[in-house]
């Protein structure tokens, strides 16, 4: 319980920040269904859909391969790292990458782009088969049984602070870019983890304003995955502008449930000829 403590405590820190150097609530371009859509999606994921996944990948390891239980505990931590990183970050930049290249899966990842704004508010903002069916979930549980437990706990923290801040509306690495004297730490760090610059340009809302990047900058913990992979995008600006262009709204029932909810397509407005 202490990792989910210090998780709720990264949370609680960078929403003050955002508090102090914006708006935590009821956001300039924030609708109606906003926050419903971070609330119930929250409590879905840590309550239900994330317990879920990890036992139950749990329970079917432990029934297909008990002899492997707890086989890696006593491993370098270095070795638990690198699987952590390839298994669950990387494997989860394809899941994101996929979810930008897929129809089917952009539904059930639209109810993160879905909101005009950046906020810590909006990381676990998802459809609810987005992550019960996301594999590094799934690998997660895996790496679990096979006796990472602690480190995956350590990990955790260190990639939702990461992400975290990716996503808070206070823009962190405005300091790094504001001294030259830093520029050299700038380089480094913007092409390993997700900044606030590099994650608010894959949420903004049209490509046509130069800042927008929302066909890349896939990375969750490690920036580095878009590096390696052909998808990054830096500029350290950010866009004025947030969410999706060219789609039909849905309400908040239907980004957290689709397929299984969908919003009804209103009735075109019946054309009476005119009189002859």
């Amino acid at each position: 319980m202490t990792y989910q403590y210090a998780i709720l405590g990264v949370f609680v820190l960078f929403a003050i920040a955002e508090a102090r150097h914006g708006k935590l609530f009821k956001k300039d371009t924030e609708v109606s269904g906003d926050g419903i859509v971070e609330l119930v999606g929250t409590l879905l994921l840590f309550l239900f859909t994330q317990p879920v996944v990890l036992f139950s990948a749990g329970y079917a390891m432990s029934l297909a391969l008990p002899q492997y239980a707890g086989v890696l505990a006593d491993s370098s931590i270095w070795l638990q790292i690198g699987l952590l990183l390839i298994f669950d970050d990387m494997l989860q930049y394809w899941w994101h990458r996929a979810s930008h290249n897929s129809r089917f899966l952009y539904f059930l990842h639209r109810a993160h782009h879905n909101a005009k704004y950046m906020s810590v508010r909006i990381i676990y903002r998802n459809n609810f088969f987005y992550y019960l069916f996301m594999p590094s979930l799934w690998c997660s549980g895996i790496l679990i049984y096979l006796g990472l437990g602690w480190v995956y706990a350590g990990y955790l923290i260190v990639k939702l602070t990461v992400i975290t801040g990716a996503h808070a509306e206070w823009k962190w690495d405005r300091a790094l870019y504001r001294y030259s004297v830093l520029a050299p730490l700038a380089w480094v760090v913007e092409r390993v983890i997700s900044t606030p610059s590099t994650h608010s340009a894959h949420h903004g809302l049209t490509m046509d304003d130069g800042v927008t990047y929302y066909k890349g900058n896939y990375g969750n913990l490690l920036f580095f995955w878009d590096v390696l992979f052909g998808t990054a995008y830096i500029t350290r600006r950010y866009p004025e502008k947030y969410g999706i262009e060219g789609m039909r709204a849905a309400n908040w029932a239907e980004q957290l449930f689709w397929p299984i909810i969908k919003t009804k397509k209103k009735a075109k407005p019946t054309q009476v000829p005119a009189e002859q």
